[in-house]
């Protein structure tokens, strides 16, 4: 229970960057909804903003709170996008995909000017690497990129929902789940990563949040780059 009023905590206090007549980019998880659901209440209240969603998930929570959507289709400017992250370091450098939409989230975040990143306490770390890093991979090439990763030095697994059936993206790609331990040079392994044919997106994002809001209790813990 503390947990979440923490993750609504951390949401709560990302509204102050949202203004009027923004195009927004909305995150996917369980922080991001609790975002999506506060700023479903601004939108009732009159303020007049668009959503860009990084998932279908994010999609059907915004559409049932009346948040109007757009598409990268429409708008390729986006001027804030608050998301979640699975672990955030003093960098401001992010492990994001553990609810499996990192290649949407990263195509949103690339577009956006300002991505304010929104978690407990809990995810920040000083090095990255606890948390398994996602890498999404087309289902051809899973056996070949989960070879290379593991020669990488990673242990990795092909994730998997609860029936025991591949886990499958809104793009209809594989993710790997790989367990690096402590990455020593997080821009060096993105590099690799980006490099193997195959892989579709990985969960390290660099040099793209500008603020980080972590709630711990009550308090807010304000990070910026």
């Amino acid at each position: 229970m503390a947990n979440d009023q923490e993750k609504e905590a951390a949401a709560r206090a990302s509204l102050r960057f949202i203004q009027d007549g923004q195009v927004v980019g909305l995150g996917t998880g369980s922080t991001a909804a609790y975002f999506i659901k506060l700023l479903g209440e601004q939108v009732k209240q009159g303020m007049r903003i668009r959503g860009i969603p990084t998932s279908d998930r994010s999609r059907d929570l915004a559409m049932s709170q009346g948040i109007p959507l757009t598409t990268l289709d429409e708008c390729q400017d986006i001027a804030v996008t608050v998301d979640g992250a699975d672990e955030v370091d003093p960098q401001l450098r992010l492990i994001k995909g553990g609810g499996g939409a990192m290649l949407r989230e990263k195509i949103v975040a690339s577009a956006t000017k300002q991505m304010i990143v929104v978690a407990d306490a809990s995810k920040r770390v000083e090095r990255l690497g606890k948390f398994p890093l996602p890498v999404e991979v087309i289902k051809f090439a899973k056996a070949l990129i989960a070879k290379r990763i593991s020669a990488l030095g990673a242990q990795v697994n092909l994730r998997r929902n609860s029936d025991g059936s591949p886990y499958i993206t809104d793009e209809n790609n594989h993710i790997l789940d790989c367990r690096f331990g402590e990455i020593r040079d997080a821009d060096q392994l993105g590099r690799q990563l980006s490099e193997m044919p195959g892989v579709v997106e990985h969960g390290l994002f660099i040099g793209m949040a500008s603020v980080a809001l972590l709630a711990r209790g009550s308090e807010i813990i304000e990070l910026r780059r």
